[in-house]
């Protein structure tokens, strides 16, 4: 919301004496926070009024003028031109030596074809006004001036420049500082000054009774609180005079003409948006306030058509809608240079309504951001009132006794008790009650005895904090004293599962990996993309009501195509080694329940020179003892649609699948444009947290020397190396202390479908050190159950 401190200063509250600076600070620790300001004078300077005193033709050129102009300085100053409407005696705007103009341009004298020109006179157009500024004035031409001036004045002053534009940031609980008058009133209680109130006074007496002229009718009560209008006739279509068009530009509003205008002053004051019809286009001479008809459009000032749907509520005569109520009016009923006799709408509508309407058409206007916060119904009738008077005091109209008010809704007068000590209390202050009962009296809130008696324009004073808050605000934020707090607080910290999350990301890191975040909604083609089958439960997802676009509409159910997306991004941008990790959300929905079940998946993604299956196996075995999680089992799969066939293994922790791993499926990779092997990994790391062993077991030092034996054993192909170990760990019992896969043979002199595999095992005991004797029965009981069980024989 923008003011002007000199709209300000003369109508409301004088606070001419106080600097922008301080203004500012005052108003935002009294809780209307300033967003910034500008003074409007502070592109221009140096251009003042200049007088025209002698003009001749320029001896070289035929176009160009030799001005000899009085600026208000002893001597007159020289200044060409080759503007062809300007002529002896007439007023301008004269740039000087170094001024500025907006824009950054800046004028210096200089010469002009041999003539000295010590500045340049100016259009509307480089002062930065349009013709809606100043009616009078030309566009390509130099803006000989009609104002009440004399040679030297400041042009800053002359247009109105001399100002300072406040902008607000209002919180939507406070609609009442949408206005001009609102945020006097918070101005006024900062400063602890007297406020100026003006009652409008409408002398009336037009011909015609107006109840004979229109007839109003609401049929859409429930989303109309009030209508009020009033009608003006011979209605004289002219420019606005001056003081009311400076104002409005300094508050981002162009001026259009007299009528407009003062619509759009009323609403900047009081905060009530309003609207003119042009009377004879109101078929029937009927207003209906209703919703919107099935196929009905509108054709709304800005010259767009608009398709309305049932729900919208419209301003309509007897045949067709003439407005969007609350959002813009109608093409068909604008006030244009002819009118004749108009009605002036000033109405309260449902601001949901307005809001969804506005939002349904992609039109948000100042008038739907104001019904959106639900303004004040009692505003109406002054509101109206007040563009009567204006019209009346600018000599645009005559206006008809009477008004038309239908009142569908009015706030039940509230009353709140001043609960003292308990503001003292929350504040921790000891404010007496006397000056409480003052903070409130300059807000305009009256208190009669220790009854609050809530203004219709507060609606966001509802329980004893928000008095408390207005109480704390006018006695200074900034003077309460410093006290420590009087209950204990909670100590933060991470949660268990936190804790180990960050553990987690940490022991990936420390591998080499980079962390990654994605989006949780995606597209329902990342399913095809991972060749998951039709039938597939995780393509049962929550699909988003309001999705940004076919992309990002339905929550994900596997985290995998998220971490090929960034791999495919990095390796098209020639990233020719990544190594990634995410912990990832996934949505599963559960049935009969609303809400799905929200698990984690921590994946991990790498491709490069130094990515293959056996490392990134090495490296989950990693992840596995950092967070104390007992080994895994590695399962060979050959029919997971996503990964590469007999590169891939599922892992299991204590018989509980956990997850797999394994080199992407190469028509997955091609579908993300990636021609080289990629390795991914997907945990559930939901499951693993509760795997994680709570105590770490301590294991001393060996203080004997260990055996160490080399074994190589030739067994089918269709035994895995897992089960090989386990036959080993199995048969070597307590002096068995490790194993370890260092060679896989097939070629010459092994038979076809067999393959030769060497294991390095290493044997201790804790109490002496070993000796052959205790070392062979072990070995042959290893040998013996490899046979028996896997047979698998001695090479």
């Amino acid at each position: 919301m923008k003011l002007n401190r000199k709209w300000l200063h003369e109508e409301f509250v004088d606070l001419s004496h106080i600097s922008d600076k301080e203004y500012v600070e005052t108003l935002t620790v009294a809780g209307q926070k300033v967003e910034t300001y500008e003074r409007l004078d502070a592109e221009i300077s140096n251009v003042v009024v200049g007088k025209i005193l002698s003009i001749e033709r320029h001896t070289n050129s035929d176009h160009m003028w030799v001005c000899q102009v009085d600026v208000g300085k002893e001597e007159p100053v020289q200044i060409v031109t080759g503007a062809q409407n300007v002529k002896q005696g007439d007023l301008v705007p004269a740039a000087l030596h170094n001024s500025r103009l907006p824009g950054g341009v800046k004028i210096t004298k200089g010469k002009l074809r041999g003539e000295v020109s010590n500045g340049m006179l100016c259009s509307i157009k480089e002062l930065n006004l349009t013709l809606n500024d100043v009616p009078y004035a030309i566009e390509d031409g130099i803006w000989i001036l009609e104002e009440d001036c004399k040679p030297g004045d400041d042009i800053n002053t002359v247009i109105g420049n001399d100002d300072t534009v406040v902008e607000f940031e209002i919180t939507n609980n406070r609609p009442d500082c949408y206005s001009l008058i609102g945020l006097a009133r918070e101005s006024a209680a900062a400063f602890n000054l007297p406020m100026k109130h003006h009652e409008p006074v409408v002398r009336g007496g037009a011909e015609g009774e107006l109840t004979d002229m229109i007839d109003v009718e609401v049929p859409a009560d429930t989303l109309c609180n009030r209508y009020t209008a009033r009608m003006v006739r011979n209605v004289k279509i002219a420019p606005s005079p001056k003081w009311l068009r400076q104002r409005l530009r300094a508050n981002g509003v162009r001026p259009i003409n007299n009528i407009v205008d003062i619509t759009n002053y009323v609403m900047l004051e009081y905060g009530q948006p309003m609207h003119a019809f042009d009377y004879r286009y109101i078929s029937s001479k009927k207003i209906v306030v209703r919703e919107a008809m099935e196929g009905e459009t509108l054709v709304t000032l800005d010259g767009n058509r608009r398709k309305l749907t049932p729900g919208m509520l419209v301003i309509a005569d007897g045949e067709k809608p003439i407005g969007l109520a609350g959002v813009m009016g109608g093409e068909n009923s604008e006030i244009v240079n002819d009118t004749v006799d108009v009605i002036f709408e000033s109405a309260n509508f449902n601001g949901t309504s307005i809001r969804q309407t506005a939002l349904s058409l992609g039109m948000r206007t100042e008038s739907s951001g104001k019904f959106e916060k639900n303004i004040d119904p009692m505003l109406t009738v002054p509101a109206v009132n007040r563009a009567c008077e204006l019209v009346e005091l600018l000599g645009a109209g005559e206006v008809m006794d009477g008004m038309i008010d239908i009142l569908n809704y009015i706030p039940e007068p509230r009353t709140m008790e001043l609960e003292v000590e308990r503001i003292n209390a929350l504040l921790g202050t000891d404010i007496p009650e006397a000056d409480m009962v003052e903070y409130l009296r300059r807000l305009e809130i009256p208190v009669e005895g220790r009854t609050i008696h809530v203004p219709s324009f507060r609606p966001d004073l509802q329980i004893m904090a928000d008095i408390a808050e207005e109480v704390g605000r006018l006695y200074g934020y900034n003077v309460i004293p410093t006290t420590t707090f009087r209950a204990e607080t909670a100590e933060g910290g991470y949660t268990g599962t936190m804790v180990q999350e960050n553990l987690a990301g940490s022991l990936c890191r420390s591998l080499g990996y980079s962390e990654i975040l994605s989006y949780s909604f995606v597209s329902p083609n990342i399913f095809d993309m991972i060749r998951l089958p039709q039938d597939s439960p995780l393509r049962n997802t929550l699909v988003i009501q309001n999705p940004l676009g076919e992309d990002t509409s339905i929550m994900r159910t596997v985290a995998l195509p998220s971490m090929l997306t960034v791999l495919s991004r990095n390796y098209n941008y020639h990233n020719n080694d990544i190594k990634l990790y995410e912990l990832a959300k996934v949505y599963l929905p559960v049935e009969g329940q609303v809400l799905p079940a929200e698990p984690k998946r921590l994946v991990l993604g790498t491709y490069g020179k130094s990515a293959d299956f056996f490392s990134l196996k090495g490296e989950i075995e990693a992840i596995f003892e950092g967070l104390n999680i007992p080994a895994g089992r590695y399962t060979a799969m050959k029919d997971h649609p996503s990964y590469h066939p007999g590169r891939c293994a599922k892992i299991t922790v204590e018989g509980i699948e956990v997850g797999v791993c394994g080199q992407i499926h190469p028509l997955v990779a091609m579908n993300y444009d990636m021609d080289t092997p990629v390795y991914a990994a997907e945990l559930d790391f939901s499951t693993l947290v509760t795997l994680i062993r709570s105590k770490k077991t301590y294991v001393p030092l060996p203080k004997y020397q260990a055996a160490t034996r080399d074994i190589a054993v030739v067994c089918s192909e269709e035994v895995t190396i897992a089960q090989l170990e386990d036959c080993i760990r199995n048969a070597g019992g307590k002096l068995l202390r490790e194993v370890k896969l260092f060679d896989i043979y097939r070629g010459k002199g092994i038979e076809e479908g067999k393959k030769s595999v060497a294991f390095n095992l290493t044997l201790r005991a804790d109490d002496k050190t070993l000796t052959e004797e205790d070392v062979t029965p072990v070995m042959n009981k290893i040998l013996g159950d490899l046979s028996a069980k896997l047979d698998a024989k001695l090479r």
